[in-house]
């Protein structure tokens, strides 16, 4: 996946992620989307960094892979 497709994807789930924060009413299995979409931003933030670093390394940013969410909720920021 290229950067700008993992931007995009970023984009997509933020906008929907907006949506649903800017309603009422939330429904529990909205709480749950909303739960997932955070956890796939995650991973998107995640693979970017990923390929940034590799690029800036002079390594090829196709080499990143997508972490898992197990991985990922475990890094200390």
């Amino acid at each position: 996946m290229e950067d700008q497709q993992v931007l995009n994807r970023i984009k997509e789930l933020t906008a929907h992620e907006e949506k649903l924060w800017g309603k009422t009413d939330i429904s529990e299995e909205e709480v749950q989307k909303l739960h997932e979409m955070k956890l796939e931003l995650d991973q998107c933030w995640d693979l970017l960094r990923q390929r940034r670093a590799l690029r800036d390394a002079g390594e090829n940013p196709n080499q990143a892979e997508a972490r898992d969410i197990g991985t990922i909720e475990n890094y200390e920021e």
